[in-house]
């Protein structure tokens, strides 16, 4: 009978030394860099901190300050929101009723901006109706829910089809909201391309009485996908 003893993968793995080399090996490297570091061990940390947060605010989430009262009531001049990056990453696209932030460069001016989509690729934006609502594909939207109080759903009339791949924005301040009606002449027609929307605001984190999730409004609910429309 063979009774030589077969190595095991413990017998491999707990070769004397080789743990603690591999421990001493990262902990050298650590205090070489520490070393060469102004700061040492804090400048480091600090470092790595900076580096998570460009991270974040790069892929996950992002700060922004509303600029103007477009938005108003619901989001005032100067609360700091958070923009979800991966709002519309794996597959996902904005939905009507959704706040999005946007590089407007090229469409509206340069810069970021704010707004709440109403109509998405395929839709046929009217406005307005016999009682004076925003009609998307046939069906009369409500509005007020969000409407800043005492406004219109529009002073200026429209006809529009939303091509494929880009969204109708307007402002909940309609009175003094600068959006896709007052550029349906320039370039790009008023629309924003989707590739253009940098995420979905979420949250108001500022100030601190103000704070508050965001939801999607449910006031566009029940407008249907328009009949032969893709996507």
């Amino acid at each position: 009978m063979d009774t030589e003893a077969q190595p095991t993968e413990r017998d491999r793995s707990s070769r004397p030394g080789t743990g603690a080399a591999e421990g001493r090996s990262r902990f050298a490297l650590v205090s070489r860099i520490t070393q060469w570091l102004p700061g040492g061990r804090i400048s480091l940390t600090l470092l790595l901190c900076l580096v998570l947060l460009l991270l974040i605010s790069t892929f996950v989430v992002r700060p922004f300050q509303i600029p103007s009262g477009s938005m108003e009531n619901g989001l005032r001049i100067g609360d700091r929101v958070l923009v979800n990056r991966l709002a519309y990453r794996f597959g996902a696209e904005p939905q009507r009723g959704d706040v999005v932030v946007f590089d407007g460069t090229g469409y509206f001016g340069d810069g970021d901006y704010i707004k709440r989509v109403v109509g998405v690729g395929g839709d046929h934006v009217v406005c307005c109706d016999k009682k004076g609502r925003v009609e998307v594909n046939g069906r009369s939207v409500d509005e007020s829910g969000f409407l800043y109080p005492g406004d219109s759903p529009s002073s200026v009339s429209f006809d529009v089809e939303v091509p494929d791949g880009t969204l109708f924005v307007l402002g909940d301040h309609r009175s003094v909201s600068s959006d896709s009606r007052d550029h349906l002449g320039s370039p790009g027609g008023g629309m924003i391309p989707v590739g253009e929307v940098l995420g979905r605001a979420d949250w108001i984190i500022s100030p601190a009485d103000h704070a508050a999730r965001l939801h999607r409004s449910a006031a566009y609910a029940r407008v249907p996908a328009r009949e032969g429309a893709h996507g």
